[in-house]
């Protein structure tokens, strides 16, 4: 067994597949949670505080997902983990990185995190380091490619990408409410297409949504369906009510 202290630490390193050391020295974005442990003199300040407001205002520009992060600041060596998730540590040089936003455990404070155009995800700019966890190990895809919703970790230096659906797995009213809502296709008949330049991060298993992330996977569709899919959509849960009672 390993007993790990100050000096034996990795610094701006992994301690394993699972964990994540920060050799802090001044500020770092980090998600609520994360922090397993830590050395030195560090403090910890939600954003929104007088301390971190001018650093949020400039580097933070995502405020539906604001709340979600604090600052770490002082001198001292932070370990990150994520629920077993593996964890590992990109580096920004003048470049843009875009990752599902529940996956990003932290950033440096010269990067710029913004809302990405497809929900779900944050886009970082900038230079410097980012952190984020994946389910499994992370591979690596050249442009272009086509890949499962639910095992795309994010892309880096490409532009957004879009959604393909293989119509002939789409008949009938059911599959069409879920192609337009996201919650009964698999990836055989919906895909993530990504074109142009760029890499693609792709996780080694597929994330299952849960009750709720599928509700808000829904919600987030909402504005892009037509009267006639809302009247439908409509119809069909009354159905489902009906029947479930």
């Amino acid at each position: 067994m390993t007993t790990y202290n100050p000096a034996t630490l990795p610094r701006n390193d992994n301690l394993n597949r699972f964990a994540f050391v920060v050799d802090v020295s001044d500020q770092i974005f980090i998600r609520k949670g994360k922090m397993i442990a830590f050395y030195g003199n560090l403090s910890f300040e939600a954003m929104g505080s007088s301390v971190v407001e001018m650093l949020a205002r400039r580097a933070f520009n995502a405020p539906k997902y604001i709340h979600n992060f604090v600052v770490a600041q002082g001198q001292g060596q932070l370990i990150l983990g994520d629920n077993g998730n593996d964890l590992a540590c990109y580096d920004l040089d003048a470049a843009n990185m875009t990752i599902r936003a529940k996956n990003l455990l932290g950033f440096s404070k010269n990067v710029i995190c913004q809302e990405s155009t497809l929900p779900g995800y944050l886009t970082l700019l900038g230079t410097g380091k980012v952190i984020a966890s994946s389910n499994g190990p992370v591979h690596f895809l050249e442009l272009p490619c086509r890949v499962d919703e639910q095992a795309v970790l994010g892309w880096a230096d490409c532009p957004s990408p879009s959604y393909r659906y293989d119509y002939a797995h789409v008949t009938g009213f059911v599959s069409t409410v879920g192609a337009l809502s996201g919650l009964t296709l698999s990836g055989e008949e919906k895909q993530v297409d990504f074109t142009g330049a760029g890499t693609v991060l792709v996780q080694s298993s597929e994330l299952e949504l849960s009750g709720n992330s599928a509700l808000e996977h829904l919600l987030a569709h909402l504005p892009m369906l037509g009267k006639e899919d809302l009247s439908k959509l409509s119809l069909s849960v009354q159905q489902q009510s009906q029947q479930r009672r």
